[in-house]
C-alpha cells in the first residue's frame, strides 16, 4: 500500500484499464497448478532454476533484464494453458482482481497465434476467455472487451490465419472480440507488417490499437498512426517528438502507459522518468493499466499508487486521467456515460468529506 495521503481516494476511484494481457494475468501459482493438471513438463529446474518452485519463479520474475528476457517466461507460461477451463479460470482471476482495485471496465489481450502454434484450436482459446469475460459481467458488474493481439515475432501468414478464424467465426459482429492489436518483439519486425490486415479489418470497422514506443523511437508510433489505430499501447516515446505529440493531443488519441512494467522491463530507469506529467501537461490523453501484473508483481492499483508517490498528482489531475481513461474505451456512449457519472460522484463526495475532515 502506497504512503500518500490520497491512497484511498485512489482505491476507491472508478478506473478503466485498457492494457492487460491476459496471459500475463497467469501467475506463479495458477502456472504451476495448471501444469500439474494439464500434464505439461516443466523447464528443468537444474537447468533453469527458476522453474524449481513458485517462489523461485516469482524471484526470478523480479530480475528481468530486458523486455526480450521477459517474453521467454512469458510464452513459456503459455504452454500449460490447453482447455477451455483453463483460459476461463486464468480470465476469472484478472477480473476478481481488477473488481477489487476498482475497475468498472476491463479491455483485455489475448494472443491467439502462440496457442495456435501450439496446436489449440482458435475457439477453445476465445470460448474460455470470453466465458471468463461474461462471468465478469454477471457476478462483478463488469463491462468488458475482448482485443485480438498479432504477435510480431510470428510471420505475417500466422496472423492472417487466426484473422481469417475470427472473420469466419463473426465474433466481431457477435460482440465476443471487439478490437485488434499488435504486441510482442517492437524492435526488428518492418514497422508495417500488419499493413493488409489492419486495413481490412478498417474496412469492418474493428478498432484497431498497438504496442509501439515502448522501446521503439516515435517513428513507430507515426508508423502504427498511418495504419489507421485508434490507441496506442505504451507510447512513452512519444515524448522524443513534440511535434508528434501535440499531434496526438490534438487528435485525442489515448496511450495506454504500464508505468511499472516499462521500470522492470528496463525501459525506464525510474518512474519519475515516465512522462504522465509531460503528458497532462500538453493534453495528452492516457490511462494507466498494469500490462503482464503476475510477471510485473504488480495490478493496476499498484500502478495507480506508485504514479501517485513518483509524480504527486491532485484529485482534479486523477479526475482528468479517469475521464480520458472513459472516453478512450471501446465502449457505448450509454456506457461511457454512466462510468463518468460514477466518477463525478465518488470525487464530489470525497471532496466534501475531504473538506469536512480538513483533509488537503
Amino acid at each position: 500500500m502506497c504512503q500518500s495521503p490520497l491512497h484511498d481516494f485512489l482505491q476507491g476511484l472508478p478506473k478503466c484499464e485498457h492494457h492487460a494481457h491476459l496471459e500475463g494475468c497467469l501467475s506463479p501459482e495458477l502456472f504451476f497448478q495448471l501444469a500439474e493438471r494439464n500434464g505439461v513438463p516443466l523447464p528443468d529446474p537444474e537447468a533453469n532454476p527458476a522453474y524449481a518452485s513458485v517462489a523461485t519463479l516469482k524471484e526470478r520474475y523480479k530480475n528481468f533484464t530486458s523486455l526480450d528476457d521477459f517474453l521467454v517466461f512469458f510464452f513459456q507460461g503459455m504452454t500449460v494453458l490447453q482447455h477451455e477451463q483453463d483460459f476461463t479460470d486464468l480470465a476469472w482471476t484478472y477480473f476478481q482482481r481488477a473488481h477489487r482495485d476498482g475497475v468498472h471496465h476491463a479491455e483485455v489481450f489475448f494472443d491467439p497465434e502462440v496457442h495456435r502454434e501450439r496446436g489449440i484450436p482458435y475457439e477453445t482459446i476465445v470460448d474460455g476467455f470470453s466465458k471468463g469475460c461474461r462471468r465478469a459481467e454477471r457476478e462483478l458488474g463488469l463491462t468488458t472487451r475482448l482485443i485480438m493481439c498479432f504477435v510480431r515475432h510470428l510471420p505475417v501468414s500466422s496472423a492472417e490465419k487466426v484473422y481469417d478464424e475470427f472473420i469466419s467465426a463473426r465474433h466481431f459482429e457477435a460482440g465476443v472480440v471487439h478490437g485488434l492489436g499488435c504486441s510482442s518483439t517492437e524492435i526488428g519486425p518492418p514497422k508495417d507488417m500488419y499493413r493488409e490486415l489492419y486495413a481490412a479489418a478498417a474496412e469492418r470497422g474493428i478498432p484497431l490499437t498497438a504496442h509501439v514506443g515502448e522501446v521503439g523511437d516515435p517513428t513507430y508510433i507515426s508508423a502504427a498512426l498511418e495504419l489507421g489505430v485508434q490507441r496506442i499501447d505504451h507510447g512513452i516515446r512519444l515524448v522524443d517528438d513534440p511535434e508528434l505529440m501535440r499531434r496526438v493531443a490534438r487528435e485525442g488519441i489515448l496511450l495506454t502507459l504500464c508505468p511499472l512494467s516499462n521500470v522492470l522491463l528496463r525501459c525506464v530507469p525510474s518512474l519519475e522518468h515516465v512522462p504522465v506529467r509531460r503528458f497532462l501537461e500538453a493534453g495528452v490523453k492516457f490511462s494507466i493499466n498494469s500490462d503482464d501484473p503476475a510477471y510485473v508483481g504488480a495490478y493496476i492499483l499498484d500502478n495507480y499508487c506508485a504514479v501517485q508517490e513518483a509524480h504527486r498528482l491532485s484529485v482534479a489531475e486523477w479526475c482528468v486521467i479517469a475521464e480520458n481513461s472513459v472516453r478512450g474505451s471501446w465502449i457505448g456512449d450509454s456506457r461511457k456515460a454512466e462510468l463518468l457519472e460514477r466518477i463525478r460522484v465518488y470525487v464530489k463526495k470525497y471532496l466534501q468529506v475531504a473538506a469536512e475532515g480538513g483533509l488537503s
